[in-house]
């Protein structure tokens, strides 16, 4: 049963369409040991990187009209070092940014 949650807790973040300029993403976990040695959990920070869940439509300008996103599901995209609101959906976390704060794209 607990194997299934993981893909459940995903599709409800999936179904979670953010408004405006708004963006969900899910960050990359840092790795948890390097050449087999575990490491501390105070020397694992965050990672800046995180995959594009999902995204708004965009905002509109001062004339209606609707400013496109910069990005889209699936985007691996490099964020602030702060920012962003913090969303649990079951035990994963989810941060929501604004189009804007996100920082790039990373390309393969």
């Amino acid at each position: 049963e607990h194997a299934s949650r993981p893909s459940i807790h995903r599709t409800m973040a999936k179904r979670l369409v953010p408004l405006l300029d708004r963006v969900l993403v899910k960050r990359l976990e840092a790795p948890k040991s390097v050449g087999g040695i575990l490491l501390p959990e105070s020397s694992t920070n965050k990672l800046n990187e995180a995959t594009v869940v999902s995204a708004g439509p965009g905002r509109r300008d001062k004339d209606g009209a609707v400013i496109p996103m910069g990005v889209k599901e699936g985007d691996k995209v490099l964020l602030p070092a702060y920012g962003g609101s913090e969303i649990k959906l079951g035990d994963e976390e989810f941060f929501i940014f604004r189009d804007e704060d996100i920082l790039g794209v990373l390309k393969d």
